[in-house]
C-alpha cells in the first residue's frame, strides 16, 4: 500500500508544493512547528532513510539544501533546522524547521494552526525564493 507521502506525490492527495525534480518532492508540513516547515522526500518509496541506495542519498541531501536556501531567504529565522525521525510516516522524509533556539525543534510543542491562505501564501514565497536559486 502506498504511503500518505507516495499519495502526494502522485497527486492523489493535495499538498502545498514547494519544489520537485525527477527524483525528490518538497511540501509544507500540514501540522507545523513552525511557518516554513517543509518535508523533502525522495519519490521512491523508502521506509528509512539509511536504506536509500548512495546517489539517491546524496542526490536527497542536495535538493534539501537547496530548499532549506529558499526557506531561509524568506522566513525570519537564524537557521533551517534539519531532522529526520523516521518513524511517523514509513517514507523516508527530512523536517526543515525554521528555528530561532534549540526548542523550536522540539516536536512535544504544539503544532501551529494555519488558515490554506497562509499555507499557499508561505508555499507561493519558499517557491519564488528556490527558483531563483541556480
Amino acid at each position: 500500500m502506498a504511503s500518505i507521502f507516495t499519495k502526494i506525490v502522485n497527486g492523489e492527495i493535495s499538498s502545498y508544493k514547494i519544489a520537485e525534480d525527477e527524483h525528490y518532492f518538497a511540501f509544507l508540513d500540514i501540522n507545523p512547528l513552525a511557518k516554513g516547515h517543509t518535508l523533502v522526500i525522495p519519490k521512491k518509496e523508502v521506509d528509512y532513510i539509511f536504506n536509500i541506495d548512495d546517489e539517491l542519498y546524496k542526490g536527497l541531501f542536495a535538493f534539501a539544501r537547496k530548499v532549506a536556501l529558499a526557506i531561509e531567504k524568506v522566513t525570519p529565522c537564524k537557521r533551517i533546522g534539519l531532522t529526520v525521525i523516521g518513524l511517523e510516516v514509513p517514507h523516508a522524509h527530512i523536517h526543515l524547521i525554521p528555528i530561532n533556539n534549540i526548542y523550536d525543534m522540539d516536536f512535544k510543542q504544539p503544532k501551529l494552526k494555519l488558515e490554506a491562505n497562509e499555507f499557499e501564501a508561505i508555499a507561493e514565497n519558499i517557491r519564488k525564493a528556490y527558483n531563483e536559486i541556480p
